[in-house]
């Protein structure tokens, strides 16, 4: 069965063809992230209108990559959301034009269930599992019972990981996206240089705050602005980045334990972080759980993990009709219905 994927939740324009859940047979993206770089983060207007721009000929060339047609496609599986809505409804229209003028289901896939997907086509992995999903938008961790069934553990209160991250890098003058600029200037820095207070969150043992970190390391470096003195960026870098890594681990490692799961797998955007990974491998060594990563092409935003689960929501009987809208703010674990 082949699934034809559509992504469009935030600046990357996507379609893929995925075959029975997990073999790709193609992935194409254009991205306006350089346009974006020149405003220190994603302008939600130009996003929309570059989809719109490209979102046709990205289908096109996906379908020629798989040796396809829409003969050959069995479901048009599209983002509906979460994420930035003039976006999502870019994609959401052109997926209901193309579902009804070629004859073929159309399927609605939450974006965040999408990364979770995004390691069936990476690996073996099965449910049932817990997952830690960190993005630029969302810090979950998720039980994953089935390919369609999930309940929400943990999450953040306020700002989530790729979000702290990227703020901090912008206060230290680092290149949009700051996340990733500080994955790579870390290498270079001590992470025991600064200390970041530990965030404390009452009610849940297993929620997120990441909004004191962020602030902290915005005062530390206006701080050190107003008394002239200088900062070394990569440690400043280094040690915020293992704040936020030890923050996620911690807590992951909490649930874990405490609700017997021995199958870890990481997804989101920030699951490309090399710290988090090598924290997450040392975690499950330790436990001797396993533990499972998307490949780094299958981390950030993508339409084959879109096809992916569109295949699994597909066979278990979620289909959308012409009434279909996108949605800004969605949990993970909602059922989709019909409007």
């Amino acid at each position: 069965m082949k699934i034809l994927g559509i992504e469009s939740s935030c600046d990357e324009t996507a379609a893929a063809v995925v075959e029975d859940g997990r073999k790709v047979l193609s992935n194409v993206i254009a991205t306006s992230l350089e346009e974006h770089k020149l405003y220190g983060g994603v302008v939600p207007e130009i996003a929309s209108r570059r989809h719109a721009e490209s979102i046709s000929g990205v289908v096109k060339e996906a379908l020629e990559q798989a040796d396809c047609s829409m003969d050959d496609i069995d479901a048009v599986a599209v983002t509906y959301a979460p994420g930035l809505i003039g976006a999502l409804l870019v994609g959401v229209n052109f997926a209901k034009g193309l579902a009804f003028a070629s004859d073929k289901p159309l399927v609605p896939v939450h974006h965040l269930r999408g990364h979770i997907a995004s390691n069936y086509i990476s690996g073996s992995v099965k449910p049932p599992f817990l997952c830690l999903v960190v993005s630029g938008g969302h810090s979950h961790i998720v039980a994953v019972k089935s390919y369609t069934d999930f309940e929400v553990i943990g999450k953040t209160r306020d700002d989530a990981a790729g979000e702290a991250l990227d703020k901090a890098g912008r206060t230290m003058g680092l290149a949009y996206p700051g996340g990733v600029s500080i994955d790579k200037i870390s290498t270079q820095g001590n992470e025991n240089a600064f200390k970041f207070p530990k965030p404390k969150v009452s009610g849940s043992p297993y929620d997120f705050s990441f909004s004191g970190l962020k602030t902290s390391v915005i005062n530390t470096v206006h701080n050190a602005a107003q008394k002239g003195e200088d900062i070394n960026v990569a440690d400043l870098a280094a040690s915020f980045q293992k704040s936020v890594v030890d923050c996620l681990i911690s807590n992951l490692e909490k649930v874990a334990v405490d609700k017997n799961f021995c199958k870890i797998v990481i997804a989101g955007g920030v699951s490309a972080n090399s710290k988090l990974r090598a924290e997450a491998k040392s975690l499950c060594e330790k436990h001797e759980w396993e533990l499972y990563i998307p490949e780094l092409r299958y981390c950030g935003d993508n339409a084959a993990m879109i096809a992916s689960q569109g295949y699994y929501e597909f066979i278990s009987g979620v289909k959308a009709d012409e009434s279909l809208n996108a949605y800004a703010t969605m949990p993970i674990d909602e059922i989709y219905k019909k409007n």
